[in-house]
């Protein structure tokens, strides 16, 4: 905010870079006015080019320690280097230094050295920026595309960059009433568990339990009913009056409400066969709503045909005592 006025009237010229996004970084009023390029990740041909470079240049480079890659470590250099040339260099360089010299002066760089000096692959993650939402995204977007596989790999990808596996199992919770829903309520209980474990166990012992749950998860039926009913009700509350509650459904708790006619007319639905009986439930400007409409997958296949033996065809789909909104 500070700059913003001297950016506009040409006083200060802003230059920047950043790992980040700019925009979780900058104001939007000036990042509008700046001219962003996105710098990608180098390809692994580009980071081939780099790191032969670095070998050869005597000036800048190691070349000067006449150095010999093996082809197996060059490729593992770049595979682990993750489209970081940095990686790469200061890899290469702690690889040339922990390699002595032969009787001919050269030094002969083994896969070996490679594995030992980079460890593990360094995984690009930012916890807090555009990479965190992407792959929690993409994780979610494979849940409900039914594929474990993309799934698993989606949540390793997290887990094992560091993002808190509370997180994770918030958004399978999540997942778990948006997008299975009734068609498996079991899921639910599933996801609550996956949770319950990553924080009784910690990391690393409960990726297995997030592991569980992801694959419970996009193994099973799917269904968005839950989700949209509750928006259709959520439409419904803004746009509508707070309507009083029936007085058949209210609860009278001292003789001046029985006088009012608090719960007068109530049916007791375990006094009827089935253990059901049709009564109005919502107010009287709403009683046409139907909000929650079943799927025919899973679970809720049972729940639909339960709803048109109990209210007719409105529940399933055509037009009953309740009719569809």
């Amino acid at each position: 905010d500070a700059i913003l006025p001297f950016v506009e009237n040409g006083v200060i010229t802003l230059i920047g870079a950043t790992t980040e996004n700019p925009s979780f970084e900058v104001i939007s009023p000036l990042l509008s006015r700046c001219r962003v390029f996105t710098l990608n990740p180098l390809t692994d041909g580009e980071i081939g080019i780099i790191v032969q470079r670095a070998l050869k240049d005597g000036a800048q480079g190691l070349g000067q320690l006449e150095l010999e890659l093996k082809a197996d470590a060059l490729k593992h250099l770049i595979a682990m280097s993750n489209g970081d040339a940095r990686i790469a260099l200061n890899a290469l360089e702690m690889a040339a230094f922990a390699t002595p010299p032969g009787a001919d002066g050269r030094r002969m760089v083994l896969l070996s050295t490679v594995e030992d000096v980079l460890q593990h692959r360094v995984l690009l993650y930012d916890k807090a920026g555009e990479q965190h939402y992407d792959l929690i995204s993409a994780l979610h977007k494979s849940l409900r595309g039914s594929d474990p596989d993309a799934a698993l790999y989606w949540l390793a990808r997290m887990l094992e960059a560091g993002e808190d596996p509370i997180y994770v199992a918030r958004r399978l919770v999540r997942f778990a009433s948006e997008d299975v829903g009734m068609a498996d309520p079991q899921a639910l209980v599933v996801a609550m568990a996956a949770q319950q474990a990553a924080h009784l166990i910690g990391m690393p012992e409960g990726n297995l339990a997030l592991a569980e749950a992801a694959v419970y998860l996009a193994t099973a039926p799917k269904s968005n009913s839950l989700y949209q009913a509750y928006s259709r009700v959520m439409e419904d509350i803004q746009k509508t009056d707070n309507e009083p509650v029936p007085l058949h459904l209210r609860n009278p708790v001292s003789g001046l409400m029985r006088d009012l006619g608090y719960g007068k007319g109530y049916k007791y639905a375990h006094d009827y066969p089935g253990h059901f009986v049709k009564q109005q439930n919502l107010p009287e400007t709403l009683k046409s709503r139907e909000y929650y409409t079943p799927s025919d997958q899973g679970h809720e296949k049972a729940i639909k045909e339960r709803l048109r033996a109990w209210w007719g065809k409105g529940q399933a789909g055509g037009e009953g005592e309740r009719g569809k909104r």
